[in-house]
């Protein structure tokens, strides 16, 4: 990364109390979780008609679902009547509708009122208007998108545009093919900080010597503090002795098929605004999807990916996770330990980015502008 005036400057940070304030929170919440599109479910987990999972997205909650026609759907999870939660739990499965557990209310796996105690006293109740209210769809990656807006922003243009900026193109990912992997295992992370502060700490690489011990012996490039993200199409290789991305550099598997041969021994990490971080290695992927729950509060769901014959073949993957593992507990750790300060009267006016953090400032513009923009 060449040197300039710009990159020996520091650059202001957020203050403290974007990160701290429940009205900025609630802002966010409105203006972007709300606006954009949210990453959600594993697509291959809703595997039949009926299965579902609820999530929070932009204070609501949220139903997503397969229909009879093995269509992903999302809808808001309200009963039309007198607007009970219809699904409190995380997942689960259903025949063929929903039923509001206060009246009774049926909806169909297509989101239509079919049907409701005394239905023939109402002849002037509408059931296509009645309806639960429909959210915007995409699946992409083998992951649900959902957008709560009512016009959505262009996918292509809004999600798939940063993976164009940040390869190149979209081809060199969909190599991986994220959708026909498996999940070998999940971590829920409950992480008592900011979402932002989680979103910048994946941005940028100038703690990696100080905290990644394990990291930066697979990976010694990133002892020099810049991350892989700050090149376009730029992957961090491996040390020369080192034989997979694994705690101790010991052998993983076999690569995904489709990849190319620059893509073996190097990892490739970016963060998709607003709220997911794709980790590629040559023989699993890492995805993190970051859920805010209030301005000191994150929930992370953390999917290691597979190809389906390791996962399903009696391997031991336990090497492969526990490196990303350390990395998130450390990762975390830290931010934990930035969370108490940022209402510190010592940060009121926020700190400053050195050079190997500038990209970060961009992110920070980012907040700012949507946060500037009307309701």
């Amino acid at each position: 990364m060449a040197t300039t005036e710009e990159t020996r400057s520091l650059i202001p940070t957020l203050p403290g109390h974007f990160y701290v304030d429940p009205e900025v929170f609630g802002a966010e919440q409105s203006k972007i979780f709300s606006k954009l599109w949210f990453c959600t479910a594993r697509a291959s987990e809703l595997k039949t008609p009926g299965s579902f999972q609820t999530f929070e997205v932009g204070g609501e909650s949220l139903i997503i679902v397969r229909d009879g026609d093995r269509q992903v759907r999302a809808f808001f999870n309200v009963c039309r009547h007198r607007g009970s939660r219809i699904c409190v739990e995380a997942a689960g499965q259903v025949k063929r509708t929903f039923q509001c557990p206060y009246h009774v209310w049926s909806y169909g796996l297509d989101g239509r009122l079919v049907g409701a105690p005394n239905m023939s006293m109402m002849p002037e109740l509408e059931e296509a208007e009645r309806g639960l209210l429909p959210v915007h769809v995409r699946v992409w990656l083998g992951y649900v998108w959902v957008c709560l807006a009512a016009a959505a922003p262009d996918f292509e243009e809004s999600v798939v545009a940063q993976v164009t900026q940040r390869f190149g193109g979209p081809e060199a990912i969909e190599k991986y093919s994220l959708d026909k992997l498996e999940v070998g295992r999940r971590i829920e992370y409950d992480v008592r900080g900011n979402w932002k502060l989680i979103v910048e700490n994946f941005m940028e690489c100038y703690h990696c010597a100080n905290l990644h011990p394990e990291l930066v012996a697979v990976i010694p490039e990133f002892r020099r503090g810049f991350p892989t993200q700050h090149k376009v199409g730029y992957g961090a290789e491996f040390g020369a002795d080192v034989r997979g991305f694994t705690f101790d550099g010991r052998q993983g598997f076999g690569s995904l098929e489709g990849l190319d041969a620059e893509q073996d021994r190097h990892y490739y990490g970016m963060t998709v605004l607003p709220q997911l971080v794709i980790n590629l290695v040559p023989d699993h992927a890492i995805i993190h999807r970051i859920f805010p729950v209030a301005a000191d509060r994150t929930v992370v769901r953390c999917d290691w990916l597979f190809a389906p014959n390791v996962v399903n073949g009696g391997y031991d993957l336990g090497p492969s996770i526990e490196l990303f593992h350390r990395v998130n507990t450390q990762d975390f750790g830290a931010v934990e330990g930035c969370q108490p300060s940022m209402g510190s009267r010592a940060f009121k006016d926020g700190g400053v980015f050195v050079p190997a953090e500038h990209h970060i400032a961009a992110f920070n513009q980012w907040v700012r502008d949507r946060l500037d923009e009307p309701e």
